[in-house]
């Protein structure tokens, strides 16, 4: 499990849903990463379409993957 500090936090535009609550996201440098939704975003049924801007969360290991966990 990364640790607070190796966490980065980039914002970006929903692309494509994807099955399994998966989402492509393409982040303001023009990257596109595979994100899922937080579970608090999932609790309180938050819905995302394609087009929102959302803060995405995402590991210094790994910058492929993401976890949704704002939607502006």
């Amino acid at each position: 499990m990364a640790k607070k500090d190796d966490i980065i936090e980039v914002r970006g535009v929903v692309d494509e849903a994807l099955p399994g609550a998966k989402f492509r996201v393409r982040l303001e440098n023009d990257h596109e990463v595979i994100a899922t939704i937080a579970g608090k975003m999932r609790k309180f049924n938050i819905r995302l379409s394609v087009g929102d801007e959302v803060r995405v969360e995402m590991s210094t290991y790994d910058l492929t993957k993401g976890r949704i966990t704002y939607r502006f």
